[in-house]
C-alpha cells in the first residue's frame, strides 16, 4: 500500500502511548491528522496544542466532516472494541483501515530497523537504544511505548529520509509480525496476554515467528536463556548477567546507582553508572549496547551515552525523594515486572519499609497470573490493593482483586478504592510509597505527591 494515496489519517485510541507516536509521524510529514480516544489526557492535551483535533464521544456527527473514503486512512488499536461505533461507521462507508502495527510496518519498510521485542523490557531498552542513537549522533527517528526523560517525547524525529528507524515491537496481538528489522533485540518471553495467546508454548511460538521476520544476513540479540527456534540465515548473540556475548561483571550500588562493568566482543568498558536501578535495567542497558557496539559506535561513546540515559516516564520514576519520604512510581503490571521492581527497590533501600499500592489491570491477566501478582507483592511491607483496571474488557464472573489480596502474605494489606487512598495515607506512616499499574493509577500519582510531601 502506498501512503501517499492519503491526505488525511484518523485515528480510533490517539491518545495511547504507540497511537500517538504514529500520530505525530504522519503529522510531521503533511498529513491531516485526528482522532478520537476515550478519555482527555496529558498524551491527548499534548497533541490537541500540535494543531490535531480530537474527540472524546463516540459520536458520528462530532466527526470532521472532510473525511473522505478515497483519500483519508483510518489508523485504530487493537485495545478498541470491536463494537466501536466509530470503527464500525469507517467499516460500513469503505474506508482504508489499518491497525497501528499494520502502518508501522509500512512506515519503516523502506528504512534500516531495528525492533526490539519482549514480554517485558521492551521500553527501556528501545528508549536507551534510540538515546544512545542519537548521543552518537546517528540520524534517528524513534516509536517507542513511553514518554522518555531525555526528550520529552515517545518519538523521535529525524529529517533525514533514510534515518535509523527504532521501533518497540509489541507481542500483544501479534502485532510485531507486520514488521521487517534489520537488528532485532529480544528481551523475554514470559507467558502474558494469555486472552490472546491461550498458553506459554503459544507465546514462544510467536516470538519465534518474529525472528523469522528479520531480514536475510541481520541480527538478533537474545537474552541469554531464552529458548527460541530460529531458522532463517541471521547472526545470533546473547546477552545476560552470566558470562555470555555480552555479560556484566562487578555489580554494585553506589551512592543510589547500580554500577557494573560490561563485557563486549570488542572490549570492556568499566564502571558504567546506571540512572535506572535494578538488574533488569542492567540487561535492558546490555541489549542497548550491544546494538551500539554493532554499528560501529565507540565504547567510549556508548559508556557515556548509557550514563546520560534519565529514564523512562513511569520506569521506576521519582516523584518524591527527600530524607523523610521517598514516592515513586512504575508501570509493571506483570509478576516478573513486579519482582524486578520490587527487588530493586529493595536492594536500594533495605532498611525503609514500602508502601505498594497496586491497581491490578485486565481481568483476564489477574486471573491467569493471581498466585504471581499475590507472590511479587509480598516483597513490599504494605500493600493497598486497588480495584481491577478493565482496559479493553468486560467484567469476568468470579474474577476481583480479592483473588489477590487473600493470597499475599504481607501481614499489612486491604483492599481500598481510588475515592478513600489519599485519606487513608493521611494517617498510615510511610517511608517509602510506590504506585504500580498500568491502567489509569497514574492519575493518582500528583495526588498522592500532595499528601506525603505536606507531611
Amino acid at each position: 500500500m502506498n501512503l501517499q494515496k492519503f491526505k488525511k489519517v484518523y485515528f480510533l485510541g490517539i491518545g495511547g502511548i504507540g497511537m500517538s507516536a504514529l500520530a505525530q509521524w504522519f503529522k510531521a510529514q503533511g498529513y491531516e491528522v485526528a482522532g478520537y480516544d476515550k478519555t482527555a489526557s496529558p498524551i491527548t492535551e499534548k497533541l490537541t496544542q500540535t494543531g490535531i483535533d480530537i474527540i472524546f464521544e463516540e459520536n458520528i456527527e462530532l466527526l470532521p466532516l472532510n473525511l473522505s473514503n478515497e483519500d483519508t486512512l483510518i489508523v485504530f488499536t487493537p485495545a478498541l472494541p470491536t463494537d466501536s461505533i466509530l470503527l464500525q461507521y469507517f467499516r460500513k462507508n469503505d474506508f482504508v483501515i489499518l491497525k497501528r502495527a499494520e502502518a508501522l510496518g509500512l512506515i519503516t519498510q523502506d528504512n534500516f530497523t531495528i525492533a526490539i521485542a519482549g514480554t517485558h523490557g521492551k521500553t527501556t531498552t528501545s528508549s536507551m537504544v534510540a538515546h544512545l542513537l542519537v548521543f552518537a549522533k546517528k540520524p534517528v527517528t524513534a516509536f517507542v511505548g513511553g514518554i522518555t526523560q531525555n526528550y520529552d517525547n515517545n518519538f523521535l524525529l529525524s529529517p533525514e529520509p533514510k534515518a535509523l528507524v527504532v521501533v518497540e515491537a509489541d507481542e500483544y496481538d501479534r502485532s510485531f509480525l507486520t514488521l521487517h528489522p534489520d537488528i532485532a533485540i529480544i528481551t523475554a518471553t514470559d507467558a502474558d496476554h494469555l486472552d490472546i495467546y491461550q498458553n506459554h508454548k503459544a507465546v514462544q511460538e510467536t516470538f519465534e515467528m518474529f525472528v523469522q521476520k528479520i531480514k536475510p544476513n541481520g541480527k538478533l540479540f537474545l537474552k541469554n536463556g531464552l529458548e527460541l527456534s530460529i531458522r532463517n540465515q541471521i547472526a545470533v548473540k546473547c546477552f545476560g548477567l552470566q558470562e555470555t556475548d555480552y555479560f556484566a561483571t562487578n555489580i554494585r550500588i553506589q551512592e543510589g546507582s547500580f554500577v557494573f562493568d560490561a563485557h563486549t566482543p570488542s572490549g570492556l568498558i568499566r564502571d558504567i553508572r546506571l540512572f535506572v536501578p535494578g538488574y533488569h535495567n542492567i540487561l535492558n542497558a546490555l541489549a542497548a549496547i550491544a546494538v551500539a557496539e554493532s554499528l560501529q559506535i565507540p565504547l567510549a561513546t556508548i559508556k557515556a551515552g548509557i550514563e546520560s540515559f534519565k529514564g523512562v516516564k513511569r520506569r521506576f520514576e521519582y516523584i518524591l525523594k527527600t530524607d523523610t519520604i521517598i514516592q515513586i512510581d512504575d508501570y509493571a503490571h506483570h509478576p516478573e515486572e513486579i519482582r524486578a521492581f520490587l527487588t530493586a527497590l529493595r536492594m536500594l533501600y533495605p532498611e525503609k519499609h514500602i508502601t505498594a499500592i497496586f491497581q491490578p489491570h485486565l481481568y483476564s491477566r489477574t486471573r491467569d497470573f493471581a498466585d504471581g501478582f499475590a507472590e511479587t507483592l509480598s516483597l513490599a511491607d504494605r500493600v493497598l490493593l486497588l480495584d481491577i483496571y478493565p482496559a479493553r474488557e468486560k467484567p469476568i464472573e468470579g474474577v476481583s482483586s480479592r483473588m489477590i489480596i487473600e493470597k499475599i502474605q504481607t501481614t499489612e494489606k486491604m483492599l481500598v478504592s481510588k475515592e478513600n487512598i489519599l485519606d487513608l495515607l493521611k494517617i498510615l506512616p510511610k517511608e517509602i510509597v510506590v504506585t504500580i499499574g498500568a491502567g489509569d493509577i497514574d492519575r493518582l500519582v500528583e495526588p498522592i505527591r500532595l499528601v506525603v510531601s505536606s507531611e
